[in-house]
């Protein structure tokens, strides 16, 4: 799986600092839009979201809560939880201060706080582990002894709260689903209250840091009954379905049986690009992603790769920010 494109980013487009740090709310940050249709792109306000939308439209949202992921080590490395796998093993993330471990590690042994041994059991692709903890609950292990993960381009450590989104409820991803993060609770009654539909899924998202030409690892997603159905209504009544981040791309498109979304729960390996195409989701509202991203490969199924590359110049040219704590882009 490839990118469409490649882009220099300059250092100074990486958001350091939360919206709400930098501005007056979660929301205060800019949209960019590009129409499918058409294929014009403007600069909007995330608070312009309403108008941008069409009553009948269901937005469907990742319910999945952040965890505190990152753990230090004895050895002075970091281990970050990253997925778990369908047999009960973990994919874990060894980091050397800025950078992925390359290095094996002696023994294959990690030290963690509170006594605990990891066994690294072998490699799983180009930088994660496979671990079994011996621990009873990796989440409650985590909420005592973790942080949330944060990489060099933040400025400060910030608090887990700052990572969590407005529909967080189902704790399990090791980064935020951060294209719902300018979602406040005033915008979710704004959008309701103009007709538009909002359904959750969960998907429970590993490390962002695979984002080197490698594709994406199986992840644990459940898409329930109601969801199902109502994704379903909106399409037959003639609305679209925007996904609010590629892991709502990734969870509904695992779903779909004979054109229909249908309830479903398990880890799933779907990669959506230009060759396995959207056949339920109609616009995405999505981060910008960085060079080389194998989200870019994505983003082809919502528009054309000129679209995209022209979108991402306007993106450049205006000085949109990028990464978890950046502004949008609403393709549709």
């Amino acid at each position: 799986m490839t990118s469409p494109f490649d882009f220099a980013l300059d250092s100074a487009l990486e958001a350091v600092q939360p919206a709400e740090v930098r501005g007056t709310a979660r929301s205060d940050v800019r949209l960019l839009v590009s129409d499918k249709a058409t294929g014009e792109i403007r600069h909007h306000h995330f608070d312009d979201l309403p108008a941008l939308v069409r009553p009948g439209d269901l937005l469907v949202v990742n319910n999945s809560a952040t965890l505190p992921a990152a753990v230090p080590t004895r050895q002075g490395l970091r281990v970050h939880f990253s997925s778990t796998r369908p047999d009960g093993s973990w994919l874990v993330e060894l980091r050397d201060r800025d950078k992925p471990h390359a290095g094996d590690v002696p023994g294959g042994v990690v030290d963690l706080p509170g006594k605990v041994e990891l066994r690294l059991e072998r490699r799983f692709g180009k930088r994660l582990w496979v671990v079994r903890p011996a621990i009873d609950s990796v989440p409650d292990y985590l909420a005592r002894h973790g942080r949330p993960i944060r990489y060099s381009y933040i400025d400060r450590d910030w608090p887990l709260a700052a990572y969590q989104t407005a529909f967080a409820t189902v704790p399990g991803s090791a980064e935020m689903p951060s294209a719902a993060r300018p979602f406040t609770p005033e915008m979710v009654t704004r959008l309701v209250s103009a007709g538009v539909g909002i359904a959750p899924v969960t998907l429970h998202t590993g490390v962002a840091s695979l984002e080197s030409g490698e594709d994406p690892y199986p992840e644990w997603m459940e898409v329930g009954e109601y969801t199902a159905r109502t994704v379903n209504a909106a399409k037959d009544a003639g609305g679209r379905v925007i996904a609010v981040g590629t892991t709502v791309v990734r969870a509904l498109e695992s779903t779909v049986v004979g054109g229909k979304v249908t309830a479903a729960s398990g880890h799933t390996e779907r990669i959506v690009s230009r060759e396995h195409p959207v056949q339920v989701v109609d616009g995405l509202l999505t981060g910008f992603h960085e060079p080389r991203s194998t989200h870019l490969a994505m983003l082809e199924a919502f528009g054309d790769t000129d679209l995209l590359r022209d979108s991402y110049a306007a993106a450049i040219d205006a000085r949109y920010l990028w990464h978890e704590f950046g502004d949008v882009h609403l393709i549709a």
